[in-house]
């Protein structure tokens, strides 16, 4: 039976590492397609046996557990990719109370996801697809999640499609950590809990 705190871990550890990419790409107009396609293959996997199926390989999310690590520990972070993370989280909570947003986006997924296994995630068509899906379901939630960057890349209709796609998967990771009995309370009692998770993971 997989530990609590593990499986709550693993879930932060996706949503950072999804929002990390989304500040990277607002930034630069760059992102690093390993890390995209972790997170946008866990947007499809709505029925996984356990967190780490959710991602695949747990491998793949070394980079979020990195970035949850030097957050908790109080150290070098971005601050701008905590406030982020907190507006997901809030968001979190408005998504699962909107009963029929939350239908919408499940079904515009399970409509999507043999063309994600035929083309790949990242392929440019799916990610148009699940930007399209957030804009209409989930960015009609209040207050929007508001992403700062280099006007010149978010001017650009593919950055903002693939800035949408790791929102909707940022969410994904919330709902998953929420799932797992994850709660802000986390952060303010079980920081050393969750760091040897993280450490024992990384090992």
């Amino acid at each position: 039976m997989s530990n609590p705190i593990d499986d709550r871990v693993l879930a932060l550890a996706g949503l950072v590492q999804a929002l990390a990419q989304v500040r990277r790409i607002a930034d630069t107009g760059q992102s690093e397609t390993r890390q995209v396609q972790a997170a946008l293959d866990s947007v499809f996997r709505i029925d996984a046996a356990s967190a780490e199926a959710v991602y695949g390989d747990a491998g793949d999310l070394r980079g979020g557990l990195r970035l949850l690590r030097d957050y908790l520990s109080r150290g070098n972070k971005d601050e701008a990719l905590g406030r982020l993370a907190l507006a997901v989280l809030q968001l979190e909570r408005r998504f699962v109370r909107s009963g029929g947003i939350t239908s919408k986006v499940q079904a515009g997924l399970r409509q999507l996801a043999g063309e994600a296994q035929a083309q790949g995630s990242t392929h440019p068509d799916v990610i148009a697809e699940l930007a399209r899906l957030y804009a209409d379901t989930i960015s009609t939630l209040r207050p929007r999640v508001m992403v700062q960057g280099n006007p010149h890349y978010l001017g650009q209709a593919g950055v903002v499609a693939e800035i949408r796609a790791l929102l909707l998967a940022a969410l994904r990771s919330a709902v998953l950590w929420r799932q797992m009995g994850g709660s802000l309370w986390d952060f303010v009692f079980r920081r050393r809990e969750m760091a040897a998770a993280i450490d024992a993971r990384m090992a």
